[in-house]
């Protein structure tokens, strides 16, 4: 499947036939089959014709639009795939033994897969992070016995604390930080990653909304007005696996630069500009069509949006069979 990014403002999205065209400034076109598109991904003001939104709409290929910087705006989408009687379940699971439960699996996945990356990359720059291992192994445990939902997110908090400030110490000297900033990011570092988080929400609120569920019905997170919590929920065990090493990636490997990086005094910000943006979609794109074997539950490898849509759907199965045995997080080694 095809997965369309448009980050030219002089870009005109149009539909001609049986292609998704796109025309550039500079006279050069793009086709893509429409029988192979997946989504739209827009960011900053590039057109789309109103022929091209409905022939989306009926064909259930999501629009999704990003200020030029990468914050997330909004999608537009079909409504071909809700499904009322799952959601009324899930709407019954806030405050639910089963959400404790899930929650507990989610959370205590994200804390490995967090320890992993952060042990992967002080093995490469020689950093003893054995005495922040420990402690976050410990946060880890004590999550298994949380008796509710705040009590969990609490242990979380001091994880990422410890976690970030480890990562901000492993990235080459350019860009290091102190802590996780947000709207707007203080550093190039934050910069990626918010802009990888927003990539990852979105794609997990069109694999949510595949199966039928709500994704502002979540679990985890507190309800806030025009966010999708559920897709946050099911997001927090992925973001250490594909955004954060694929910024250490870029970082240490030298292939995004400072240069790449422009500072807004308007927002008060740093964002990529266009050239860095291009390298940092390319990569997280190669990043979702990679193929693991990081589910414990199938006995083959799939890539990381193959396996996403996997977990949706095995959490539509546990709140159907009101049993969070059926979910099983992503683990990594």
């Amino acid at each position: 499947m095809s997965y369309l990014y448009v980050t030219d403002n002089s870009a005109q999205i149009s539909i001609k036939e049986n292609y998704v065209t796109v025309k550039y400034k500079d006279g050069m076109i793009r086709n893509v089959p429409i029988e192979t598109l997946e989504s739209i991904s827009i960011f900053g003001k590039c057109q789309i014709t109103t022929a091209c939104i409905q022939v989306c709409l009926y064909r259930g290929i999501g629009i999704s639009y990003y200020s030029k910087g990468g914050s997330y705006f909004g999608r537009l989408h079909s409504t071909g795939n809700v499904n009322v009687k799952r959601q009324r379940l899930q709407a019954n699971l806030l405050g639910s033994e089963l959400a404790l439960e899930l929650a507990k699996k989610i959370i205590r996945s994200k804390v490995h897969n967090q320890i992993v990356v952060m042990q992967r990359y002080a093995k490469s720059r020689n950093f003893d992070s054995s005495l922040i291992f420990q402690q976050m192994k410990i946060l880890m445990n004590k999550i298994q016995n949380c008796k509710d939902i705040n009590q969990i997110m609490g242990y979380e908090g001091i994880v990422a604390r410890l976690y970030f400030q480890t990562l901000g110490k492993l990235v080459d000297e350019n860009f290091t930080f102190q802590r996780r900033s947000r709207r707007p990011p203080k550093d190039a570092f934050n910069s990626m990653l918010s802009l990888g988080y927003s990539i990852l929400m979105n794609e997990i609120y069109g694999k949510v909304e595949s199966k039928g569920l709500n994704p502002y019905f979540g679990f985890i997170h507190q309800d806030r007005e025009n966010h999708p919590t559920l897709a946050s929920d099911l997001m927090e065990e992925w973001r250490a696996v594909i955004v954060d090493s694929l910024v250490m990636s870029l970082i240490n490997g030298h292939e995004i630069l400072e240069s790449h990086f422009y500072s807004d005094s308007e927002q008060g910000g740093i964002f990529l500009k266009k050239e860095g943006m291009n390298i940092f979609i390319k990569k997280i794109e190669g990043k979702m069509r990679n193929t693991q074997h990081y589910l414990t539950d199938i006995e083959y490898k799939v890539s990381f949006r193959r396996a996403i849509e996997l977990q949706v759907n095995a959490l539509a199965k546990a709140i159907e069979k009101n049993n969070p045995d059926v979910y099983q997080p992503l683990w990594i080694r």
